[in-house]
This record gives C-alpha cells, sequence and structure tokens, in this order.
C-alpha cells in the first residue's frame, strides 16, 4: 500500500477516446491511481458504457464531469498529481478552461495536452490545415504563458490511420495490385501504435528529464518512407505491385479540389510523404528522444503490424 501512496494520481480527460482508453490503461499497468473523466453521455453509448465497466473493475474511479461545469472539472482536478487530455481535435481549444481549473488547482505536477501528432512548432503545412495545428500551438503557448509544468508528446501518425491502406486514400485495405506512391517516395513519417503511445507517455509523467520537453517517438522500425512501406508489402505478399507515383503539383491540385474536410487526409500525407515534417528536423534542446529514454517499452513495428493486414 505504501508504494502505491508513492505512485502519482493521474487524471485522463477524454478516457473513453482512442488514445484516451489506452492512457487509461497503460496509467493502471504502470500501478498508478487513475480517475478517467467523462461526460454523461458517454454512459448512453453501449461500447464505451462497456469500456467504462471494465475500467470500474480494474480499480478505475470514474468522474462523470463536463468541461462546460467549472466547478466539478476544479475538484477533479484536485485529485490529481498528473493530468492528461485525450480530447479529440474538435475540442482542442476547450482545454483553455482545463488549463484555468490546473492554474487554480495548484496540485498538479505535470500536464500533458492532447497532442500525439507532428509537432505543430515543426510543420510546414500551417497554410492550409485548416487551423488544425495552430489550435495545438495556441494550447502550448497558454501552457507556457501560466506557467504550468508539462510534457508534449509528438509521435506523428498512429498506427490506425493511413497505415491499414499503405496510405491508399478511400481504401481501408492495403493494395494488392496498384499503390499510389507521393512525390518521389523517399520522405520518412513515422507511425505508433497507440497502446506504445500510451506505454511512452506513461513512462514520462514523473521523469525529470521530461519536464517541459518535447517527448519524440520515433522507434527504430517505426520511421519509413512510401518507398519502404511498398518494398516492405511486396516482400510479404510475394508480389510487385505496379507503382503509380503522385508528384507534388497534382496532390496540391487535389487537395484544392476537395473540400474540407474531406481533404484532410491528403493534407496530412502532404505533410509527411511531401514535406517531411515528422523527420526533416533533428531533435533540439526543446526535445528528448523516447527510444533513448525508455529503451525497455516493447512496441509494434511497422512490419509487425503489416503482419496483421495479411
Amino acid at each position: 500500500m505504501a508504494e502505491e501512496e508513492k505512485k502519482s494520481r493521474v487524471l485522463v480527460i477524454g478516457a473513453t477516446g482512442r488514445i484516451g482508453q489506452e492512457l487509461v490503461k497503460a496509467s493502471l499497468v504502470a500501478g498508478h491511481p487513475t480517475l478517467a473523466v467523462v461526460r454523461e453521455s458517454a454512459l448512453s453509448v453501449p461500447h464505451k458504457a462497456s469500456l467504462l465497466r471494465s475500467f470500474v473493475d480494474s480499480g478505475v474511479t470514474v468522474l462523470k464531469v463536463s468541461l462546460s461545469d467549472y466547478a466539478n472539472l476544479l475538484e477533479a482536478v484536485k485529485q490529481a498529481d498528473i493530468v492528461i487530455s485525450a480530447l479529440p481535435a474538435a475540442q482542442y481549444l476547450e482545454q483553455k478552461i482545463l488549463i484555468h481549473a490546473i492554474k487554480e488547482a495548484g496540485c498538479v505536477r505535470r500536464f500533458i495536452p492532447s497532442e500525439f501528432g507532428a509537432d505543430p512548432d515543426k510543420v510546414q503545412i500551417l497554410d492550409m490545415d485548416m487551423g488544425f495545428y495552430k489550435k495545438k500551438a495556441e494550447i502550448r503557448r497558454l501552457i507556457e504563458s501560466e506557467g504550468i509544468p508539462y510534457t508534449y508528446i509528438s509521435c506523428n501518425f498512429f498506427m490506425t490511420y493511413l497505415l491499414p491502406s499503405l496510405v491508399q486514400p478511400g481504401s481501408k485495405i492495403p493494395p494488392r495490385d496498384k499503390v499510389k506512391i507521393y512525390g518521389n517516395g523517399n520522405s520518412e513519417a513515422v507511425f505508433v501504435k497507440e497502446s506504445d503511445v500510451a506505454a511512452f507517455t506513461i513512462s514520462s509523467i514523473d521523469d525529470p528529464r521530461t519536464l517541459n520537453k518535447v517527448l519524440y517517438l520515433r522507434p527504430p522500425g517505426n520511421v519509413v518512407s512510401m518507398n519502404d512501406l511498398v518494398d516492405l508489402w511486396e516482400m510479404k505478399i510475394a508480389k510487385n505491385l505496379q507503382k503509380d507515383y503522385i508528384p507534388e503539383e497534382k496532390l496540391l491540385k487535389n487537395i484544392q479540389e476537395m473540400p474540407y474536410p474531406d481533404n484532410m487526409e491528403l493534407v496530412f500525407i502532404y505533410s509527411a510523404f511531401i514535406k517531411g515534417d515528422h523527420t526533416y528536423f533533428n531533435i533540439d534542446e526543446a526535445g528528448v528522444d523516447a527510444i533513448r529514454l525508455y529503451p525497455n517499452v516493447k512496441y509494434t513495428t511497422v512490419s509487425q503490424f503489416l503482419d496483421t493486414l495479411l
């Protein structure tokens, strides 16, 4: 019991989402007393209600709190040492009220905002992403100006995004005959399984080396170009694919002609596989490398994930 009391109390906001539920599970595995904040409406969604029951059975404290109910939100935050936000993109700016609550509570030793993607301070597509990264950067600046201790998680792509189709928009399965390759196919992107993102995140929450830093996830075997992906897939299916190289100009034209938000998948492909936004820069003093800090965290490689698609 004494050992458990030493563990930081972790509060996850958005605990039924794709990354939120993995963060809850990883926190439990690491032995942290874990609290999950969910909206009342989640209880009326069957799969979310089932997930929450499993959380409760595992010892999670489930708190029904709306971000619009500041008094209850503040009480929830006061119970935590670590606050992790896993809110979806549409709610990024709603983290402002959460930051206010963290500031007022005064007990939170680390805040991890809802990023879990490319570094918003490094991407080169801010004129075409409809404010997607600008909102994340805005939350960063507010955290910093309020003096709240933080760690930002830059994991780039989740494995369940784009990879199941081998980066073929509009498809849900990898190709067996023809494949589109964007640009020259050499720019490298990063894919990390959601449960692995959560494991690295939870490893960082009490680590002084990650305090007020960006934690970059670039696991060996998960940093791949489109040419790498196609080569891997061809080897696994023992067949050469017909390759259609889509030049940058054509991809940009397709993005411009497709309405928002339908074009966002192409925007992210342009960001990663043309501009190289995941990997064009070296990790500087503002960041740390998760693989160097946590070599014992086991993770799924891209090759292993592709095996599940055979």
